[in-house]
Formats: C-alpha cells, structure tokens, sequence
C-alpha cells in the first residue's frame, strides 16, 4: 500500500507544546495577548478559548479561569460563568457557521479520555451532516476548511456584539 503524506506545518506547534511546563489554560487565561492564545472572550471567572487542534471548524472550549480538575467543586459563581459562555458560544456559532447541531460535553479524568485532566474544560463542537467522511475512517485524517486565524476575528467580532 501507498504510504501518503499530508503537508501540516501548523502540527508543529502541538508536538511542541507537549513540553512546556504548566497548564496551557491557566497560561491563556493570565495572558495579556488574549489574540495569540485564541481567547475569544474572558470575564472573571471563566473564559472562551478555541481549540487550535479541533475537532470540526469553531471547536470551542470553556474554561474556569482558575487551575481546578473537580466538577463538583466549581463554585456558583464559576459555574453560572461557565454556563453562560457556553450559551452565548452557542449563539455566535450559530451566526457565524450556521451548524446543524452540537456536541457539547466535559471530560473529567484521564479514564474519561481528558487530554488535560488537571483543568476541568467544556468541549463546544459545532456539527453538520456529513462532516464525518472517508477522510478520518479511511485515512485517519480530519480535514479543517477554515484558517484559525480568520475564524478567530469573526468569532471575536461576534461575541463583542453582545
């Protein structure tokens, strides 16, 4: 069989970051270039950052802004936060791309399938029929049509509209 190769230079980036130190969450959360780490929107205490290895196009997560594991011990506060930037995610993804529907979930431990188990997150994935097709069955490969860049500012843009 015919070994194919596929260009992603952007892959890069995901080896690397294997190996730099701390929570790449509380990371984005603290920064001050909220642009460079894909921080769409940030209150107090939680924020909206993109998946910049994503699933499907406008992989979004939520995230407590401070470093917690444990569902169960989100405060209120932290919790209504939480809940409500995914309800306004869910509002800007439907103008900007106008999916069909959702996955929306929390895996919590590394059993559950947590890639970062020490931060709790909420996964947002925006879905449409017949966006799983022979690319990932047959050649485990995920295609993403948009730049993260360019659906970063229309995000952002979006979510500044209120």
């Amino acid at each position: 069989m015919k070994k194919e190769i596929i260009w992603a230079p952007w892959r890069m980036g995901y080896i690397l970051e294997f190996k730099k130190e701390g929570c790449f969450l509380c990371s984005a959360f603290k920064s001050k270039n909220l642009g460079k780490n894909y921080v769409i929107e940030k209150n107090k205490n939680a924020f909206v950052i993109m998946n910049i290895f994503p699933y499907n196009n406008g992989h979004l997560m939520v995230a407590p802004g401070r470093h917690i594991a444990e569902f169960e011990r989100l405060t209120e506060e932290e919790f209504l936060s939480i809940n409500l930037l995914i309800k306004k995610s869910i509002i800007v993804l439907k103008n900007v791309l106008k999916p069909e529907g959702f996955n929306i979930g929390v895996n919590i431990g590394k059993v559950s399938g947590a890639g970062v188990e020490f931060h709790i997150h909420f996964h947002i994935v925006p879905r449409w029929t017949g966006d799983t097709n022979f690319m990932p069955v047959i050649s485990n490969t995920k295609v993403i049509p948009q730049a993260l860049d360019d659906l970063y500012k229309k995000l952002k843009s979006e979510f500044k509209k209120g």
